[in-house]
């Protein structure tokens, strides 16, 4: 049986109106993509999700709103607050040479350029300039930052980056 893989896009933060609109956060860094969605997926619990027709989208800033179809009224939206907004991974978009959905990150194994096992990237988080990678289950805890004088290769299909410690990690 062939089982969909999703991707979260955001968290639905609270009902908007009467008529059922929701507001959620994204966790994307731009919504632009998903003007074009015709559905999406509301998880509901550790295992549900259902698809929903979407009637409306509009996006401001690192938020969207949505309205989908069966949900007409505040009382409705409400029982959605606090779910997970999510899309199939075949909607993401090809992302170019260079560049990868944090999703595919996590989990990639750790080497300097030496081939000295560092760990396994763990968490990942933004600081304005570039993105954290948080390498841990090696003698100790990393924090890489997400520049190129580090991280010198990332290879998705072998499940593992390469990286150059500077002066001080």
């Amino acid at each position: 049986m062939n089982q969909t893989q999703f991707f979260e896009i955001g968290k639905i933060v609270k009902s908007c109106g009467l008529r059922g609109r929701m507001k959620a956060v994204s966790y994307l860094e731009s919504n632009d993509k998903l003007q074009n969605l015709d559905e999406l997926y509301i998880g509901q619990g550790e295992d549900k999700k259902v698809p929903f027709k979407l009637k409306g989208f509009r996006s401001r800033g690192k938020s969207f709103f949505l309205e989908i179809e069966g949900v007409e009224n505040l009382q409705s939206a409400n029982a959605f607050v606090g779910c997970l907004v999510l899309i199939p991974a075949d909607k993401l978009e090809e992302l170019p040479e260079g560049e990868y959905y944090w999703r595919d990150m996590i989990g990639l194994k750790v080497v300097t350029e030496e081939g000295r096992f560092l760990g396994v990237i763990e968490a990942i988080f933004p600081t304005g300039s570039n993105d954290v990678y948080v390498c841990s289950g090696g003698e100790r805890e990393v924090l890489l930052p997400g520049i190129a004088d580090v991280i010198r290769k990332i290879d998705i299909n072998r499940g593992m980056m390469v990286v150059r410690l500077l002066e001080g990690l």
